[in-house]
């Protein structure tokens, strides 16, 4: 290795929130299940509540949080909102996070 790799870069004040914002998401356990569910494809509120049996409501208070911090999009079809992931990189590391652990 030479020296240059061994530099940590300082973090920013911008980066640094949207990391702690990120790994918050993920700490969540009803959060982990919406998301995991995401990977697969686009869920409305109605078909996530019905699926992990969880209310429409803390579905819905879920979905904003992490839309928010822009880990998934919604698109509307008339009545129905429909979200799907919006970060690729923070998908791949839930499905990562996932596989780790059910292998320990």
């Amino acid at each position: 290795m030479g020296e240059e790799e061994n530099i940590v870069q300082e973090l920013d004040e911008e980066t640094l929130y949207a990391v702690s914002l990120m790994f918050k998401a993920l700490s969540d356990e009803t959060r982990i299940r919406i998301l995991n569910l995401l990977c697969a494809g686009e869920h409305s509120v109605n078909d996530i509540a019905e699926t992990l049996n969880l209310s429409q409501s803390n579905v819905s208070h879920q979905l904003r949080f992490l839309k928010n911090i822009r880990l998934v999009k919604s698109r509307r079809a008339g009545r129905t909102l429909y979200y799907t992931m919006d970060d690729d990189h923070v998908m791949n590391f839930l499905k990562q996070a996932i596989e780790h652990a059910s292998h320990h």
